[in-house]
């Protein structure tokens, strides 16, 4: 029998105790999704034709209202290594802890709790399951990091929402430096179906590596059809009397709804630039050579609404590099299973 993580054994004997002592234990739920893929074509040599099942992510979280001001959230993540290397077992870690204290419009959390770099263009984008947004997946920031968060509408109708952060800048690692970041979105509503997002964050760094990045997203949902547009920058400092690294990405994505139990989606993502951590990028590692598309579309399948499965094709077309040689396109077949308990 393998051993439980302490991390574990604490949250499953917290569990055990609130229903022995017949306490209102909250709400439970989570979610899984993962693959069968198969690198049919690949920049790197060493990774065509590998092929396989994996988990890519798994939530555990738990929810209570301790009055009608103060609320807590707890959430354990598990994930594969996705580097087709490893053998690692899949292991928890906290990803969400946070106190949140709400008054009318305006809330203020604290704690390990979602960043705004990309909250909003995840929820409309829907499709976290299948790939990440654009920012997440070049490694621009981190869904999550600890410290003070405040969120809330400037107006009655809740047309203009903001979210500003100040944290440690290392996502749910221990802080390690006397850098914070600072990261603000102010979102406005046009109508109904239009909706506009600003966002910038500051990073300071050890040493002279500081960061900033700005973003600007526009949406359009409606019940049956949902498009977005982002574009952002990242200024990267790579030391004294160097000029900085400018990082550029646009996305345009769009999902339709096909019948009652069926979606389509499909999406473009530009790199204006060579993507520096391209190859410590999870489950689809990008050519760190050269500028790139990448490509996706796929089919939602619901047999029932918590049941997803979703056959999908990325792939990655390379530009020539430096050197003049374009490196072998990226194209992943996959099969992306994504089901939901709450």
């Amino acid at each position: 029998m393998k051993k439980l993580t302490p991390l574990t054994l604490a949250f499953m004997l917290f569990i055990l105790t609130r229903l022995a002592t017949a306490q209102e234990i909250g709400k439970i739920s989570g979610y899984m999704f993962g693959d069968y893929y198969y690198m049919a074509s690949s920049h790197n040599e060493a990774l065509e034709d590998a092929n396989g099942f994996w988990f890519r992510r798994i939530y555990f979280t738990y929810d209570q209202a301790l009055n009608e001001d103060f609320e807590v959230r707890f959430r354990l993540e598990m994930n594969s290594a996705g580097d087709f290397t490893s053998k690692t077992n899949l292991e928890p870690f906290v990803k969400d802890a946070y106190l949140k204290w709400k008054h009318g419009r305006h809330s203020i959390l604290f704690g390990i709790s979602p960043t705004p770099t990309w909250d909003l263009i995840e929820s409309v984008w829907g499709y976290r399951s299948v790939e990440k947004t654009p920012l997440d997946l070049q490694k621009f920031g981190s869904s999550r990091d600890f410290g003070l968060a405040f969120k809330g509408s400037l107006d009655s109708e809740k047309r203009v929402n903001y979210h500003f952060m100040i944290a440690n800048g290392n996502s749910t690692s221990s802080e390690n430096n006397a850098g914070k970041k600072l990261l603000l979105s102010v979102t406005g509503k046009i109508n109904n179906h239009i909706l506009v997002e600003g966002y910038g964050d500051f990073e300071g760094r050890p040493g002279v590596s500081d960061r900033y990045t700005l973003q600007g997203f526009v949406a359009y949902q409606y019940d049956n059809f949902r498009l977005g547009l982002q574009f952002a920058q990242q200024n990267r400092e790579v030391g004294e009397g160097l000029e900085d690294l400018k990082l550029q990405v646009g996305s345009v994505f769009a999902a339709a709804k096909i019948s009652e139990k069926t979606w389509g989606f499909a999406r473009i993502d530009r790199l204006f630039d060579p993507s520096p951590d391209g190859a410590k990028i999870s489950y689809i590692p990008f050519d760190p050579t050269a500028k790139s598309t990448f490509l996706l579309v796929g089919l939602d399948l619901m047999p029932i609404k918590e049941v997803h499965i979703m056959p999908n094709v990325e792939a990655v077309l390379y530009d020539e590099n430096d050197a003049g040689v374009s490196p072998d396109n990226d194209v992943i077949p996959r099969v992306t299973f994504y089901y939901i308990w709450k």
